[in-house]
């Protein structure tokens, strides 16, 4: 699910991602292992509202701890026949003023805890959004979902509650457990041992939670990457009757989460009643050896009651705090699975450093009318996988404003062509120039792909209206503009025969189009950026004779604003280019006109 993506080494991933953007993808990767200074780092940024919410939290339990004295001398004023009603209107105050404050506490905490995980939410999104192409090929869209939401909420709750309730709890123990042993040093030592002994068998059942809790979230993630691909294609799963296959593939992942988080119940259902058990009976103790100790004069019967509300005034501090141990453990895996997206290295927005030992990038060569290609490479080799290569020393031109189409067969390596021009990958030889610059050494990947549009064979168009869909990488584009688009993508008809024209929703992945209207749209939004270089894949793959003939049309009037590169399988789109370069099994075969190429290369095939 998410173990490919383990990071190579332990970073600051939650407070700076350039040490991580230059990080080698090839380098040995060894396991993350997430401790409490990584719970704790990720408050970074939020610490002071934190630690606003803990002293509310600190000043009510100080009043809280104040309550039991209080209680202690108003019953000593009671007995010994003093005036004792203005100590018990003070005591009404502090319960009154606890409750306020504690509820002030509450919301507080609430606050910044969610203003904490919006923060990681944020930060995953980005990070989602901009891994490297080879990242996506290796992860799952289900695992990524569960691990913004579900394991964010879950570390929320460890944030919001376990550690306000270790600091608080501390503060309540530590002075309860001072005014317990002023009143009685005896009786204070019987409770420790009690809760000692049990506490001690308690902690050795925290051990398996966390483990429990990490492969019950893997298999909610993997639960959750498998229901996103069955609903992605639920007309293939419904015409091929494979219902109860995918519910048994999906449901078997979710019994595996069910086992494992009820290993995890079994034991933090133990601490609770254990803990309970030790501050009960530790009460018990204290009640009959403190009553006895009374009886013979020994102490106080204010004493005793002084003590034992001290006792129930931190036994739920006591519980809480071994609960809080079982809980750690759940946002201990929340967190591991957080930064195991968080601390993955992402695509360098910049111009790598000049170095002496790179080699100098040669003058672009003129193509034959003296201007400087828009496209060149220049004896490129790239692998996906290392020792087999995709493209082996091609290189080839393409002048400006001119229509150049590439074909050969499949796995020629034509879409690999257009992936390093976008700079979803970097070539492992060679160079690539547009407009006589290095895409690699001289440009970021931002004014890279600035001067380009891509439209993909599968032509995705996205939840939203057409509008949209057209105008996703120019929002504020005028009404002029996209009409022009439109026009010149025949879209017209279909802009008319929608109910509320551009404004108009398409469905979710464009469900409401047909998939040559998906194509149209999806060549109306590359066009509208109004690009130096345009790349299609093969855009006439779902277009009837009539929009064929029509982009045809199109494709020569926009060959005049930019440079088109278009992978080819069509005969009538080869026919429509000025100039044909065809590539098998990674290397250049032929280039020229398509009168000059002849036949057998037009018409190839995928």
């Amino acid at each position: 699910m998410f173990t490919s993506l383990r990071p190579a080494r332990r970073s600051d991933a939650l407070d700076s991602d350039d040490a991580l953007d230059n990080e080698p993808e090839d380098e040995a990767e060894e396991p993350l292992r997430v401790g409490l200074r990584d719970l704790l780092r990720v408050t970074r940024g939020h610490r002071k509202p934190i630690v606003v919410a803990l002293g509310f939290s600190l000043i009510a339990s100080g009043l809280g701890l104040a309550q039991p004295m209080l209680a202690t001398k108003t019953i000593q004023e009671f007995s010994g026949g003093r005036p004792y009603l203005i100590l018990a209107v003070l005591l009404g105050v502090l319960f009154i003023v606890e409750a306020v404050v504690a509820g002030i506490a509450s919301y507080s905490l609430e606050r910044s805890s969610e203003g904490l995980v919006l923060g990681l939410r944020l930060r995953i999104i980005d990070k989602l959004l901009r891994l490297p192409m080879r990242r996506y090929e290796s992860q799952r869209l289900g695992d990524s979902l569960s691990r913004t939401t579900s394991d964010t909420t879950m570390l929320r709750d460890s944030l919001a509650y376990d550690l306000s309730e270790v600091v608080v709890g501390l503060f309540v123990v530590v002075g309860g457990v001072a005014m317990m042993l002023w009143l009685d040093a005896a009786l204070f030592l019987i409770v420790l041992v009690i809760v000692g002994v049990i506490g001690g068998l308690t902690m050795l059942l925290l051990a398996g939670i966390r483990k429990a809790v990490e492969d019950a979230q893997d298999s909610l993630g993997g639960m959750s990457a498998d229901l996103e691909r069955a609903l992605s294609a639920i007309r293939t799963v419904r015409v091929m009757r494979a219902e109860d296959r995918e519910k048994e593939r999906i449901g078997q992942l979710a019994r595996q989460a069910y086992q494992q988080n009820l290993q995890a119940a079994k034991r933090d259902a133990v601490i609770g009643p254990m803990m309970t058990l030790a501050m009960h009976g530790s009460m018990m103790v204290v009640l009959v050896i403190g009553g006895i100790r009374v009886a013979s004069g020994e102490a106080s019967l204010a004493g005793l009651v002084g003590f034992l509300l001290y006792i129930t005034y931190i036994s739920a501090p006591v519980a809480n705090m071994f609960d809080v141990m079982a809980t750690l453990q759940r946002g201990l895996a929340a967190l591991q699975r957080i930064e195991e997206v968080t601390q993955q290295p992402g695509e360098a927005d910049r111009a790598p450093a000049a170095t002496a030992s790179a080699e100098p990038v040669k003058a672009a060569v003129p193509s034959a009318s003296g201007t400087t290609p828009a496209v060149e490479f220049r004896d490129v080799t790239f692998s996906y996988d290392e020792g087999r290569p995709v493209l082996r020393q091609v290189s080839f031109t393409a002048p400006r404003n001119a229509h150049v189409a590439l074909v050969g067969p499949s796995g020629a390596g034509k879409s690999t062509v257009f992936a390093l021009l976008a700079r979803f990958y970097d070539v492992d030889q060679g160079h690539i120039l547009l407009d006589g610059t290095d895409i690699t050494s001289q440009m970021t990947l931002d004014e890279c792909r600035s001067k380009m549009s891509l439209v993909e064979q599968t032509a995705p168009v996205m939840h939203g209206t057409l509008r949209d869909n057209i105008t996703y990488a120019r929002p504020g584009a005028t009404d002029e503009q996209i009409q022009r688009v439109v026009e010149l993508a025949s879209l017209n008809d279909l802009v008319q025969r929608l109910p509320q024209g551009l404004d108009t929703a398409v469905g979710e992945h464009g469900d409401m189009l047909s998939g040559g209207e998906r194509q149209r749209v999806a060549i109306a939004r590359a066009l509208l950026p109004e690009p130096s270089l345009l790349l299609l894949d093969e855009p006439t793959s779902q277009l009837d004779a009539a929009n064929e003939a029509a982009l045809t049309r199109t494709i020569a009037q926009i060959s005049r604003e930019c440079t088109l590169l278009v992978i080819a399988h069509r005969p009538s789109t080869i026919r429509a280019a000025d100039t044909v370069i065809t590539l098998d099994n990674g290397h250049v075969t032929a280039t020229g006109t398509p009168d000059e190429i002849g036949a057998e290369h037009i018409l190839a095939r995928d």
